[in-house]
């Protein structure tokens, strides 16, 4: 009973410490360089270094918790083992002859419910900052779909600025099923963009989700963030970085056969590079958007097509249009493709779940009138579809949008 005592005692003390954390997880983080690599390590054993206030309180919380397990297992199985050893009938020790005591009872149940309510206090109060999203300084608008991501900067600095994120990762470095790589990986394979998400440091980045085919999950591990997007709803999420650097995660829900290839990075950079940033983006997007009543030639559509075909379809429907069997539909000899252009129209604008195939199209609305028009106009003008109406003109997609 005297060890037993000595135990609850510990166990108590533990419990009321847990009551203080609260400050100790909150702590603010040290000024100077971030010290992680911003992505994930080889051979990392433990979470990567964080970057914000939230992730900092999660791994803090993480360590404390470890502590906890770790002083209660020590603890109970040392009782134990020490009881089996000192107390065992070859020594002479006679069982205890007592069935019951009111104090034991009471203690292994008072002393667990401190336990669970002082790990829970510190871990409710980081929950509960992790969902404020209110005031933010940018907001920026995530839409997931197979297999890259979509970005809108919705309010604050940079607002109208809009992009695709695809894999940068060469092809040749990924390989193919029953085909090795034919390039050396670099040195952030499957975790590279063409087109990063760059915020300022040391603002709050309110980040709206959702998707537009299957759930996703926008994770970025060293910012303490992971947050479902899914179709048809809206959820939220933030974060505030403290250091500048370059950031790296992944979807973290299984979306499909492209799962592993949709990476998340973002770019953390001081106030006036973010200007200068925001500057040559809208200077980019008002460069590409083209004048819609121009009236392009079949040749220059083509051309422009292929590019981005390139970039956003070739993943489901392959580099030689006959798409995934069971999976994706082909496009070459595709009755839609080669009929006309009108179905082919409203299908890239609005979407669609023809039933036939498991993955549904998503809208590619995002893309501008000028991509989308060159893009139809070059699936009816190659492999071996000749389209009757084989040229898609940008003022078509203006005309079709409203």
């Amino acid at each position: 009973m005297t060890h037993a005592k000595r135990l609850q005692s510990l166990l108590l003390g533990l419990s009321l410490t847990a009551f203080g954390i609260g400050r100790w997880a909150t702590a603010a983080p040290a000024a100077g360089t971030y010290p992680g690599t911003g992505g994930p390590v080889p051979f990392e054993m433990n979470l990567q270094p964080p970057a914000t206030q939230i992730a900092h309180e999660i791994y803090d919380l993480h360590t404390l918790m470890m502590i906890i397990c770790l002083v209660i297992f020590v603890a109970v199985f040392g009782v134990m083992f020490y009881s089996i050893f000192k107390h065992r009938k070859s020594l002479g020790h006679k069982p205890a002859t007592f069935h019951e005591s009111t104090t034991v009872e009471i203690a292994w149940t008072v002393v667990p419910f401190l336990i669970v309510i002082g790990m829970a206090l510190p871990a409710t109060r980081t929950v509960v900052g992790m969902k404020d999203t209110s005031n933010a300084d940018i907001t920026i608008k995530a839409t997931g779909m197979q297999w890259k991501w979509g970005y809108d900067y919705l309010k604050g600095e940079g607002e109208g600025i809009s992009f695709l994120s695809n894999l940068a990762t060469p092809r040749s470095q990924v390989g193919a099923p029953g085909a090795p790589p034919t390039e050396k990986r670099g040195e952030n394979y499957l975790i590279e963009v063409d087109n990063e998400v760059v915020v300022p440091v040391n603002k709050k980045i309110r980040v709206v989700l959702t998707a537009n085919d299957v759930i996703h999950a926008w994770s970025v591990p060293a910012f303490g963030v992971k947050q479902d997007a899914i179709p048809g709803f809206v959820r939220d999420t933030w974060f505030k970085s403290d250091h500048i650097g370059t950031f790296r995660g992944n979807c973290a829900e299984l979306c499909g056969k492209e799962h592993a290839f949709m990476p998340i990075v973002v770019k953390v950079v001081s106030a006036d590079d973010y200007k200068a940033w925001v500057d040559v983006k809208q200077k980019e997007m008002a460069a590409l958007a083209d004048d819609p009543s121009k009236v392009w030639t079949i040749d220059e559509l083509k051309v422009k097509g292929e590019k981005v075909y390139a970039a956003n379809c070739v993943v489901c429907h392959q580099a030689t249009g006959k798409g995934v069997p069971g999976a994706f539909a082909p496009l070459d000899g595709s009755a839609m493709v080669n009929g006309p252009k009108a179905d082919q129209i409203h299908v890239l604008l609005n979407g669609q779940k023809s039933g036939k195939y498991p993955a549904e199209m998503p809208a590619w609305k995002q893309l501008s009138d000028t991509e989308i028009a060159a893009v139809i106009t070059y699936t009816r003008n190659s492999w071996s579809n000749k389209a009757a109406e084989n040229i898609v003109q940008p003022a078509e997609i203006v005309a079709a949008r409203k």
